[in-house]
């Protein structure tokens, strides 16, 4: 026999045991470290792995919600733009995206529901946009008794109101003093023109996570909120 041909018997041998050896091998791992290695990609954002039989490429979901969140904040009231602020803006989203979500939420958020008070829906399109690319599903009302019923007739995890619905500028306060009085301590967050520190304070008073205007800030308390809710 020619060294030739005794090289590529041994070149198929090995090829051979590392067909049977990898294999075997990951079957331990998984029996022995399997918790471990799952906690270590759902703490993750940017893996892909795809030869253990699931993926965790989250990178066009954090696109997505990166992108609406960016024109969420562009269309803010009072926003304005610098000559660099569309790329600003689309690195800023993206960072606020990826620090706050990890697969294990994206599988919370698929079962979530949140509820958003606002008489002008129309006027938060991208902020709910960059929480639905993630799989939050939304129930919208425009007043108050609407939202009292639909809150009453399913389960709600996380909402959202504006501060002023016609004839109640207070109208935000009013629906959570309702429902904190019927003993429902859904999370609440007031979504509204200003978050200074004494909004935030009365916000607090009553009963809500946390008052803001900034649709960053939103997107994190959502995650939160459903992070600790679903």
């Amino acid at each position: 026999m020619t060294i030739e041909a005794l090289t590529k018997i041994i070149d198929s041998i090995a090829k051979l045991l590392s067909s049977i050896a990898w294999p075997l091998v990951t079957t331990i791992l998984l029996i022995r470290f399997g918790p471990g290695l799952l906690g270590i990609f759902e703490a993750r954002d940017d893996i892909s792995v795809k030869g253990l039989g699931f993926e965790a490429n989250l990178k066009s979901k954090t696109s997505a919600s990166a992108n609406a969140l960016a024109a969420a904040r562009a269309t803010t009231p009072g926003y304005q733009p610098s000559a660099d602020s569309a790329a600003d803006e689309s690195a800023a989203a993206s960072e606020v995206v990826r620090g706050s979500i990890t697969p294990r939420f994206l599988k919370k958020a698929e079962r979530s529901l949140v509820l958003w008070v606002d008489d002008r829906p129309d006027n938060n399109i991208f902020e709910r946009k960059a929480l639905e690319a993630l799989g939050v599903r939304f129930v919208l009302a425009t007043s108050t008794d609407e939202a009292l019923k639909m809150v009453a007739s399913q389960r709600i995890d996380t909402i959202i109101s504006d501060l002023a619905r016609a004839p109640d500028s207070r109208a935000g306060y009013t629906l959570l003093d309702m429902l904190r009085a019927r003993g429902i301590k859904t999370p609440y967050i007031i979504y509204a023109s200003s978050k200074s520190p004494e909004h935030l304070a009365e916000s607090q008073r009553h009963g809500a996570i946390g008052c803001t205007n900034d649709p960053y800030e939103l997107f994190e308390y959502v995650v939160e909120c459903l992070r600790a809710s679903v």
